[in-house]
Order: structure tokens, then C-alpha cells, then sequence
């Protein structure tokens, strides 16, 4: 994320999202410090409570944690937490739909393989369907 928000989701979801991209990519690694709500309020030009709740959201999860008066920091074990949760995420928003798809349109597990080579093969300017 670069500072710019959309209006698909929710902007402390946003906010929750871009502090964990940052751990799942290892920008961020355990213990590190992550920006305080300021910074992160001053980048994304958006309201303290609403920063504030994304943040807590992660320190709920125990993804972050907190020192008072010195900042917010990554937790042991972040990354594999955030992983797992996403991993979650992606097969109830993506992997349930798409076999539910694939069964209206008679599609098979061969299908399905030879339609993600085809689309991997495009995304590499290989070849278009």
C-alpha cells in the first residue's frame, strides 16, 4: 500500500492490512518497532480512531504488542500467525467460490490446472487465452 486507501473495504481493515503485509513480506520482522499511530495517521491522512482500531485489532491477535511510552512492536511468531489467518481467509473468500464455480460449470480438477497454467503463462507475457 502507498498511502492511497480504496472504498472496498473497511479503512482500519486497510490500516490492519498494510502494518501485516509488512510482516508477512519480512519488512517487518519480530521485535521490530512499527510505526506509531501518528506516522501511520500522517500517511494515510486519516482519522487517530480509526488507525487506533486496525492497530488494536493486531494487538488483540497478538501480532503486535505494546511498551508503553515507547512504542508498538512485531510479536514473536507474527508472521506465521498472520500466514495461518490468511491462509484461512483465502480458502473461505476464494477456494470455496471458485470449487462452487467449477462445479456450475462442470469443470474438473484438470481444467482448473490447465486454466491457472494458462493464466500464470499470461501473467508472464507469454500467452493470452
Amino acid at each position: 500500500m502507498n498511502g492511497k486507501l480504496n472504498e472496498k473495504k473497511p479503512i482500519f481493515e486497510q490500516i490492519k492490512d498494510w502494518i501485516s503485509d509488512q510482516i508477512i513480506d519480512e519488512t517487518l520482522v519480530d521485535d521490530d518497532k512499527i510505526p506509531s499511530t501518528n506516522e501511520i495517521v500522517e500517511f494515510f491522512k486519516v482519522n487517530h480512531l480509526t488507525v487506533a482500531k486496525g492497530v488494536n485489532q493486531l494487538v488483540d491477535q497478538g501480532v503486535i504488542y505494546k511498551k508503553r511510552g515507547v512504542g508498538m512492536f512485531v510479536a514473536e511468531d507474527a508472521r506465521n500467525t498472520l500466514l495461518k489467518e490468511r491462509k484461512h481467509q483465502f480458502k473461505d473468500e476464494y477456494v470455496k467460490p471458485m470449487i462452487e464455480e467449477m462445479s456450475k460449470l462442470g469443470l474438473t480438477e484438470k481444467d482448473l490446472n490447465q486454466l491457472i497454467e494458462i493464466v500464470k503463462e499470461d501473467d508472464h507475457g507469454k500467452r493470452r487465452i
